[in-house]
């Protein structure tokens, strides 16, 4: 959860007209420093980034959703023809 002072600093930042990416920037300066405690649920940087940013959406920071990767479709092997 979010502290307080996190959501106030995105507000303010909010009222200010910065970049939502500022705004989610308090989220995640917060994540990573539980982070570097050892507290909270992130096992790597990458991992409190992405909580900050969910936790940002859920409090109503306009961050883009992560762009869904296109899945690739796997050919069927070649059929061989038979040797007489």
């Amino acid at each position: 959860m979010p502290t307080e002072t996190a959501k106030k600093r995105a507000k303010q930042d909010k009222r200010e007209g910065k970049a939502p990416a500022t705004q989610a920037g308090e989220f995640i300066r917060e994540e990573m420093e539980k982070f570097k405690q050892g507290e909270g649920n992130a096992e790597s940087r990458q991992q409190a980034i992405a909580i900050g940013l969910s936790e940002a959406r859920k409090e109503g920071v306009d961050v883009p959703e992560r762009p869904k990767t296109a899945t690739k479709k796997r050919k069927a092997p070649a059929k061989r023809k038979k040797r007489d």
